[in-house]
């Protein structure tokens, strides 16, 4: 079945595998098997899970990729989202923080950012909807980006769309090139997302959690049910910079007005043999709610200022965790996508091979 894709770009994410990733693993699914994403990021397995009529789990530590991840399980249309958006623009007339500040006078339009602040306010005191699950995620998506030539589709001025301008280096560029924030209408931005990212998407089953998956949280999610397929991308050895990356995102959703470079709760970079053996954690905590013989397909790489051997630090992570390897497969090949590498990787640390690697649970 062939994935039209769309909601699952409803917010570019800077590290992230190719939907035809888990479509590929998952052709073999039949109806009913759950499937799990321990690191689940943006959400892409999730929604493949969704696209192919499969129940799902996600888990991550990252706020910005659960609240991305959420949306591609979101029940809801376009109507639902623009009238959710409506209401807390009624309920909140006036936000109670407003960050200040060079950056967020050179970023936004001082009304465009009372709206998103009136917007924030709304959605952290109440985002239990699918609606506003949905609207959450497509204010993130479009909260900064490109100016385009044609009608405006992002708030803030011109910026990356898959990671957040780092303040000081974004005002000297806005000032070198004299580019003022633009006012656009958020609510027009809203309905148009809507209306692309939800207008036609099957029901989703499932759920994605706030969580560490180092810790033994997988049985109260799945109650009682059992895995039969876990897909997932761990973060790479050595590139730590999630949520640097995602400050701005960040910020919406509670966290501070400027870019924080916390680490808590991610896997341990220390070496390689630290590294693995919290990824063993991981297999071991999905092992105890996986079905006998389900699969574990693995896409992990390196980055060049890591001398680290990625399949050596994956072989090691299987060691006692449940689960046996099986097979180890170039990534890029007809069934699994373009590597991911070529998704995130930047001039200065470019990915190396990128490899699939297939595991089967024997207990």
């Amino acid at each position: 079945m062939k994935a039209k894709g769309r909601l699952n770009a409803i917010c570019p994410y800077f590290t992230m595998f190719p939907l035809e990733f888990p479509l590929g693993v998952l052709r073999d699914a039949t109806p009913g098997q759950l499937v799990v994403d321990p690191f689940c990021g943006r959400g892409t397995t999730n929604y493949a899970a969704r696209t192919l009529g499969l129940p799902s789990i996600g888990v991550d530590s990252s706020p910005v990729a659960v609240a991305l991840s959420q949306a591609k399980l979101a029940n809801t249309s376009p109507r639902y989202i623009v009238a959710a958006a409506r209401r807390i623009l009624d309920e909140v007339t006036e936000p109670d923080d407003v960050p200040e500040g060079e950056f967020w006078r050179w970023a936004f339009h001082p009304e465009v950012l009372r709206v998103l602040c009136r917007l924030r306010e709304g959605l952290l005191a109440n985002c239990r909807s699918d609606s506003r699950k949905a609207l959450r995620a497509i204010l993130l998506g479009a909260l900064h980006g490109p100016r385009p030539k044609a009608r405006p589709s992002y708030f803030s001025n011109q910026s990356q769309r898959t990671y957040a301008p780092k303040p000081r280096y974004a005002v000297g560029y806005w000032k070198r090139y004299g580019l003022l924030p633009e006012p656009v209408d958020v609510l027009s931005i809203v309905r148009e997302r809507a209306v692309r990212y939800y207008s036609d998407e099957r029901p989703a089953s499932g759920k994605v959690i706030h969580g560490d998956s180092r810790k033994n949280i997988f049985a109260r999610v799945a109650r009682g049910k059992r895995a039969h397929w876990i897909i997932t991308s761990p973060p790479y050895y050595g590139l730590r910079t999630y949520l640097p990356d995602q400050w701005l995102r960040n910020w919406f959703l509670g966290g501070p007005p400027e870019v924080e470079y916390s680490n808590e709760c991610q896997l341990l970079h220390s070496s390689p043999e630290d590294f693995a053996s919290d990824l063993r954690l991981v297999w071991q905590n999905v092992g105890k709610i996986s079905a006998p013989g389900a699969r574990l397909v693995v896409r992990f790489g390196g980055i060049n200022d890591r001398k680290a051997d990625p399949l050596s630090i994956i072989k090691m992570s299987l060691e006692g965790s449940g689960f046996e390897l099986q097979t180890i497969k170039p990534a890029g090949s007809a069934s699994s996508g373009r590597r991911q590498a070529l998704h995130f990787s930047r001039p200065s640390g470019e990915a190396r091979e990128e490899h699939d690697i297939w595991a089967v649970y024997v207990g």
